[in-house]
Protein backbone atom coordinates (compact mmCIF):
# COMPACT_ATOMS: atom_id res chain seq x y z
CA UNK A 1 0.00 0.00 0.00
CA UNK A 2 2.94 2.24 0.71
CA UNK A 3 4.69 1.47 -2.45
CA UNK A 4 1.50 2.36 -4.47
CA UNK A 5 0.77 5.64 -2.78
CA UNK A 6 4.07 6.64 -3.37
CA UNK A 7 3.66 5.73 -6.83
CA UNK A 8 0.52 7.75 -7.63
CA UNK A 9 2.43 10.86 -5.76
CA UNK A 10 5.41 10.61 -8.14
CA UNK A 11 3.09 10.00 -11.05
CA UNK A 12 1.13 12.90 -10.16
CA UNK A 13 4.10 15.13 -10.20
CA UNK A 14 5.75 14.03 -13.23
CA UNK A 15 2.11 14.71 -14.99
CA UNK A 16 2.06 18.06 -13.36
CA UNK A 17 6.03 18.76 -14.60
CA UNK A 18 4.57 18.09 -18.26
CA UNK A 19 2.03 20.02 -18.12
CA UNK A 20 4.07 23.32 -17.33
CA UNK A 21 6.49 22.17 -20.23
CA UNK A 22 3.51 22.25 -22.61
CA UNK A 23 2.70 25.79 -21.17
CA UNK A 24 6.19 26.55 -21.73
CA UNK A 25 6.09 24.68 -25.51
CA UNK A 26 2.99 27.01 -26.03
CA UNK A 27 4.47 30.30 -25.20
CA UNK A 28 7.88 29.30 -27.57
CA UNK A 29 5.18 28.42 -30.02
CA UNK A 30 3.50 31.85 -29.87
CA UNK A 31 6.88 33.56 -30.15
CA UNK A 32 7.62 31.56 -33.27
CA UNK A 33 3.95 32.20 -34.85
CA UNK A 34 3.50 36.17 -33.74
CA UNK A 35 6.73 37.64 -32.40
CA UNK A 36 8.31 37.81 -28.81
CA UNK A 37 5.95 40.78 -28.13
CA UNK A 38 3.20 38.39 -27.86
CA UNK A 39 4.39 36.78 -24.45
CA UNK A 40 2.33 39.78 -23.10
CA UNK A 41 -0.58 37.10 -23.18
CA UNK A 42 0.82 34.98 -21.07
CA UNK A 43 0.64 36.80 -17.63
CA UNK A 44 -2.91 38.05 -19.08
CA UNK A 45 -4.29 34.69 -19.04
CA UNK A 46 -2.35 33.70 -15.61
CA UNK A 47 -4.20 36.07 -14.09
CA UNK A 48 -7.61 35.47 -15.48
CA UNK A 49 -7.65 31.63 -14.96
CA UNK A 50 -5.78 32.29 -11.56
CA UNK A 51 -9.21 34.73 -10.69
CA UNK A 52 -12.06 32.52 -12.35
CA UNK A 53 -10.22 29.53 -10.39
CA UNK A 54 -9.97 30.86 -6.97
CA UNK A 55 -13.97 31.81 -6.99
CA UNK A 56 -14.68 28.72 -8.07
CA UNK A 57 -12.42 27.24 -5.32
CA UNK A 58 -13.56 29.08 -2.55
CA UNK A 59 -17.75 28.16 -3.52
CA UNK A 60 -17.42 24.83 -5.47
CA UNK A 61 -18.20 22.75 -2.31
CA UNK A 62 -21.45 24.67 -2.40
CA UNK A 63 -22.59 24.32 -5.96
CA UNK A 64 -21.41 20.55 -5.94
CA UNK A 65 -23.60 19.54 -3.60
CA UNK A 66 -26.69 21.52 -4.56
CA UNK A 67 -26.43 20.13 -7.93
CA UNK A 68 -26.13 16.80 -6.49
CA UNK A 69 -29.46 17.73 -4.69
CA UNK A 70 -27.83 16.55 -1.79
CA UNK A 71 -29.43 16.66 2.00
CA UNK A 72 -27.83 18.16 5.16
CA UNK A 73 -25.77 18.53 7.35
CA UNK A 74 -27.23 15.25 8.71
CA UNK A 75 -26.77 15.40 12.67
CA UNK A 76 -25.83 11.76 14.57
CA UNK A 77 -29.70 11.66 15.93
CA UNK A 78 -31.00 11.26 12.10
CA UNK A 79 -28.53 9.26 11.46
CA UNK A 80 -26.16 7.71 13.83
CA UNK A 81 -24.75 4.39 11.94
CA UNK A 82 -23.14 6.59 9.09
CA UNK A 83 -22.55 9.53 11.50
CA UNK A 84 -20.43 7.34 14.33
CA UNK A 85 -18.96 5.60 11.57
CA UNK A 86 -17.27 8.89 9.70
CA UNK A 87 -16.28 10.38 13.42
CA UNK A 88 -14.17 7.18 13.88
CA UNK A 89 -12.76 6.81 10.49
CA UNK A 90 -11.92 10.83 11.19
CA UNK A 91 -10.44 10.37 14.35
CA UNK A 92 -8.23 7.27 12.59
CA UNK A 93 -6.94 9.81 10.18
CA UNK A 94 -6.86 12.63 12.63
CA UNK A 95 -8.87 14.57 10.71
CA UNK A 96 -11.31 17.10 11.81
CA UNK A 97 -15.20 15.88 11.51
CA UNK A 98 -16.34 17.31 7.76
CA UNK A 99 -20.00 17.57 7.23
CA UNK A 100 -22.53 15.21 6.38
CA UNK A 101 -25.11 15.46 3.42
CA UNK A 102 -27.21 12.48 2.04
CA UNK A 103 -28.63 12.29 -1.79
CA UNK A 104 -31.68 10.00 -2.34
CA UNK A 105 -30.74 8.06 -4.75
CA UNK A 106 -30.80 3.75 -5.25
CA UNK A 107 -27.62 4.09 -7.00
CA UNK A 108 -24.36 3.43 -5.37
CA UNK A 109 -22.07 6.51 -5.24
CA UNK A 110 -20.39 8.87 -2.74
CA UNK A 111 -18.05 12.18 -3.44
CA UNK A 112 -15.78 14.90 -0.77
CA UNK A 113 -15.53 18.01 -1.55
CA UNK A 114 -14.35 21.33 0.25
CA UNK A 115 -11.14 23.26 0.13
CA UNK A 116 -9.47 21.74 2.79
CA UNK A 117 -10.11 19.73 5.76
CA UNK A 118 -11.51 22.03 8.06
CA UNK A 119 -13.91 23.09 5.43
CA UNK A 120 -14.96 19.95 3.76
CA UNK A 121 -18.23 17.50 3.38
CA UNK A 122 -18.69 14.20 2.53
CA UNK A 123 -21.86 13.11 0.43
CA UNK A 124 -23.38 9.62 0.44
CA UNK A 125 -26.39 8.07 -1.70
CA UNK A 126 -29.30 5.86 0.25
CA UNK A 127 -27.96 3.51 -1.86
CA UNK A 128 -25.02 3.26 -0.92
CA UNK A 129 -26.00 2.96 3.11
CA UNK A 130 -28.70 0.22 2.02
CA UNK A 131 -26.52 -1.73 0.02
CA UNK A 132 -23.16 -2.16 1.15
CA UNK A 133 -22.18 -4.22 3.92
CA UNK A 134 -20.07 -2.21 7.17
CA UNK A 135 -16.77 -3.18 5.74
CA UNK A 136 -18.11 -1.83 2.23
CA UNK A 137 -19.19 1.36 3.15
CA UNK A 138 -16.33 2.13 5.31
CA UNK A 139 -13.94 1.34 2.48
CA UNK A 140 -16.45 3.77 0.86
CA UNK A 141 -16.11 6.42 3.07
CA UNK A 142 -12.27 6.51 3.69
CA UNK A 143 -11.76 6.64 0.54
CA UNK A 144 -13.71 9.80 0.09
CA UNK A 145 -12.16 11.13 3.80
CA UNK A 146 -8.50 10.30 1.65
CA UNK A 147 -9.23 12.62 -0.98
CA UNK A 148 -9.78 15.44 1.69
CA UNK A 149 -6.74 14.50 3.58
CA UNK A 150 -4.28 14.31 0.48
CA UNK A 151 -5.67 18.05 -0.41
CA UNK A 152 -7.09 16.23 -3.26
CA UNK A 153 -9.28 19.66 -4.46
CA UNK A 154 -6.25 21.95 -4.13
CA UNK A 155 -4.00 19.82 -6.38
CA UNK A 156 -7.18 19.89 -9.07
CA UNK A 157 -7.48 23.67 -8.32
CA UNK A 158 -3.86 24.04 -9.55
CA UNK A 159 -4.78 21.83 -12.53
CA UNK A 160 -7.64 23.33 -13.61
CA UNK A 161 -5.44 26.53 -13.45
CA UNK A 162 -2.90 25.43 -15.92
CA UNK A 163 -5.60 24.17 -17.97
CA UNK A 164 -7.13 27.49 -18.33
CA UNK A 165 -4.31 29.34 -18.94
CA UNK A 166 -3.73 27.14 -22.36
CA UNK A 167 -7.16 27.56 -22.90
CA UNK A 168 -7.11 31.40 -22.99
CA UNK A 169 -4.00 31.46 -24.96
CA UNK A 170 -5.37 29.26 -27.14
CA UNK A 171 -8.66 31.41 -27.43
CA UNK A 172 -6.55 34.68 -28.12
CA UNK A 173 -4.92 32.96 -30.59
CA UNK A 174 -7.45 31.47 -32.88
CA UNK A 175 -9.98 35.17 -32.23
CA UNK A 176 -6.45 36.94 -33.80
CA UNK A 177 -6.72 34.55 -37.41
CA UNK A 178 -10.74 35.29 -37.15
CA UNK A 179 -9.65 38.62 -37.26
CA UNK A 180 -7.04 38.54 -39.51
CA UNK A 181 -4.51 40.04 -37.37
CA UNK A 182 -2.22 36.93 -36.66
CA UNK A 183 -1.36 36.09 -40.30
CA UNK A 184 -0.88 40.03 -41.60
CA UNK A 185 1.90 40.31 -38.35
CA UNK A 186 3.17 36.55 -39.05
CA UNK A 187 3.59 37.63 -42.62
CA UNK A 188 5.20 40.93 -41.81
CA UNK A 189 7.95 39.56 -39.61
CA UNK A 190 9.27 37.52 -42.51
CA UNK A 191 9.25 33.94 -41.09
CA UNK A 192 7.24 32.26 -43.68
CA UNK A 193 9.76 30.28 -44.27
CA UNK A 194 10.54 29.41 -40.53
CA UNK A 195 9.73 25.61 -39.96
CA UNK A 196 9.81 26.42 -36.58
CA UNK A 197 6.81 28.59 -36.94
CA UNK A 198 4.62 24.90 -38.27
CA UNK A 199 5.68 23.57 -35.00
CA UNK A 200 4.36 26.50 -33.52
CA UNK A 201 1.33 26.71 -34.67
CA UNK A 202 0.55 22.71 -34.68
CA UNK A 203 1.35 23.28 -30.84
CA UNK A 204 -0.91 25.95 -30.25
CA UNK A 205 -3.59 24.45 -31.64
CA UNK A 206 -2.68 20.71 -30.27
CA UNK A 207 -2.02 22.00 -26.49
CA UNK A 208 -5.97 22.54 -25.21
CA UNK A 209 -6.15 18.46 -26.10
CA UNK A 210 -2.79 17.70 -24.70
CA UNK A 211 -4.27 19.61 -21.40
CA UNK A 212 -7.49 17.93 -20.87
CA UNK A 213 -5.43 14.26 -21.44
CA UNK A 214 -3.02 15.27 -18.89
CA UNK A 215 -5.96 16.64 -16.52
CA UNK A 216 -7.47 13.68 -17.06
CA UNK A 217 -4.69 11.50 -15.84
CA UNK A 218 -4.25 13.71 -13.15
CA UNK A 219 -7.62 13.02 -12.02
CA UNK A 220 -7.43 9.16 -12.32
CA UNK A 221 -4.55 8.17 -10.34
CA UNK A 222 -5.83 10.40 -7.74
CA UNK A 223 -8.38 8.03 -7.40
CA UNK A 224 -5.33 4.90 -7.18
CA UNK A 225 -4.20 7.56 -4.48
CA UNK A 226 -7.20 7.63 -2.69
CA UNK A 227 -7.79 4.00 -3.11
CA UNK A 228 -4.71 2.82 -1.89
CA UNK A 229 -4.93 5.63 1.33
CA UNK A 230 -8.50 4.79 2.10
CA UNK A 231 -7.01 1.13 2.17
CA UNK A 232 -4.42 2.11 4.60
CA UNK A 233 -7.17 3.45 6.84
CA UNK A 234 -9.20 0.68 7.23
CA UNK A 235 -6.40 -1.65 6.91
CA UNK A 236 -8.92 -3.77 4.79
CA UNK A 237 -8.36 -3.29 1.02
CA UNK A 238 -11.03 -5.90 0.40
CA UNK A 239 -13.95 -3.77 1.86
CA UNK A 240 -13.51 -1.04 -0.86
CA UNK A 241 -12.77 -3.42 -3.50
CA UNK A 242 -16.40 -5.22 -3.09
CA UNK A 243 -18.04 -2.18 -2.59
CA UNK A 244 -16.14 -1.50 -6.39
CA UNK A 245 -18.31 -4.40 -7.71
CA UNK A 246 -21.23 -4.05 -6.19
CA UNK A 247 -20.87 -0.40 -7.65
CA UNK A 248 -20.17 -1.52 -11.27
CA UNK A 249 -22.94 -4.19 -11.26
CA UNK A 250 -25.18 -1.69 -9.96
CA UNK A 251 -27.94 -0.86 -12.83
CA UNK A 252 -28.96 2.74 -11.25
CA UNK A 253 -28.40 5.82 -12.10
CA UNK A 254 -27.98 9.05 -10.32
CA UNK A 255 -30.99 11.27 -11.07
CA UNK A 256 -29.12 15.03 -10.45
CA UNK A 257 -25.66 14.35 -12.29
CA UNK A 258 -23.50 16.66 -14.62
CA UNK A 259 -20.03 16.83 -16.09
CA UNK A 260 -18.99 19.70 -13.91
CA UNK A 261 -19.11 17.35 -10.54
CA UNK A 262 -18.65 13.53 -12.06
CA UNK A 263 -15.27 13.57 -10.87
CA UNK A 264 -16.13 14.05 -7.87
CA UNK A 265 -17.87 10.82 -7.37
CA UNK A 266 -15.82 7.07 -6.33
CA UNK A 267 -17.49 6.22 -9.74
CA UNK A 268 -18.32 8.40 -12.43
CA UNK A 269 -22.05 8.50 -12.22
CA UNK A 270 -22.12 9.09 -16.09
CA UNK A 271 -22.93 5.46 -16.91
CA UNK A 272 -23.55 4.65 -20.83
CA UNK A 273 -23.09 8.67 -21.20
CA UNK A 274 -19.22 8.80 -21.71
CA UNK A 275 -18.69 7.62 -25.60
CA UNK A 276 -14.66 7.23 -24.85
CA UNK A 277 -12.73 5.67 -22.23
CA UNK A 278 -9.95 8.05 -23.05
CA UNK A 279 -11.90 10.99 -21.79
CA UNK A 280 -13.23 9.37 -18.30
CA UNK A 281 -12.18 10.91 -14.74
CA UNK A 282 -11.80 7.88 -13.63
CA UNK A 283 -10.13 4.94 -13.83
CA UNK A 284 -11.74 1.60 -15.17
CA UNK A 285 -13.04 -0.35 -12.06
CA UNK A 286 -11.69 -3.57 -13.14
CA UNK A 287 -7.99 -1.56 -12.49
CA UNK A 288 -8.80 -0.16 -9.23
CA UNK A 289 -10.77 -3.62 -8.08
CA UNK A 290 -7.62 -5.49 -9.51
CA UNK A 291 -4.81 -2.97 -7.67
CA UNK A 292 -6.95 -3.46 -4.20
CA UNK A 293 -6.38 -6.92 -4.08
CA UNK A 294 -3.08 -7.16 -5.35
CA UNK A 295 -2.07 -4.64 -1.86
CA UNK A 296 -4.55 -6.88 0.65
CA UNK A 297 -2.25 -9.68 -1.02
CA UNK A 298 -5.74 -11.43 -2.05
CA UNK A 299 -5.93 -14.02 -4.90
Amino acid sequence: MYNQIASNKRKTILLIIVFVAVIFGLAWGLAGFYGEEYYIYFPLAIIISVVMTLVSYFSSDKVALKMSAARGPVSKEENAYVYRMVENLCITAGLPLPKIYLIDSPAINAFACGRNPQHSSIALTHGAIEKLTNEELEGVIAHELSHVKNYDILVMTIIIILVGIITIVTDIFFRSQLYGRGLHRSSSNNRGGNPLMLIGFVLMILSPIIAQLIKLAISRKREFLADASGSLLTRYPEGLARALEKIRDDSNQLEKVSEATAHLFISSPLKGKTLARLFSTHPPLEERIQALRQMGNIK
